[in-house]
């Protein structure tokens, strides 16, 4: 069974990079990655921040919210 891990963006430059250099290098036989991105799915943004997100990019998998860089807090996308 595969690891479910979602990876939140904003869309920014910062964010895009991450996508591609983190999102992207998990072993897509072990992780159903999804992309989300915040600033046109604003009725996730509370899924984020209830799964720990405080900025993004994120990645949240097992439980646990990854920070990766800092392109924008959370609380500018609510």
């Amino acid at each position: 069974m595969k690891t479910k891990a979602i990876f939140y963006h904003a869309g920014c430059p910062v964010c895009v990079a991450a996508e591609h250099s983190v999102a992207n290098a998990l072993d897509p036989s072990r992780y159903a990655v999804e992309s989300v991105h915040l600033g046109t799915s604003k009725a996730r943004v509370k899924e984020a921040v209830a799964a720990g997100v405080k900025s993004v990019p994120a990645l949240v998998m097992n439980g646990a919210a990854f920070h990766i860089n800092f392109g924008a807090s959370i609380d500018a996308l609510k």
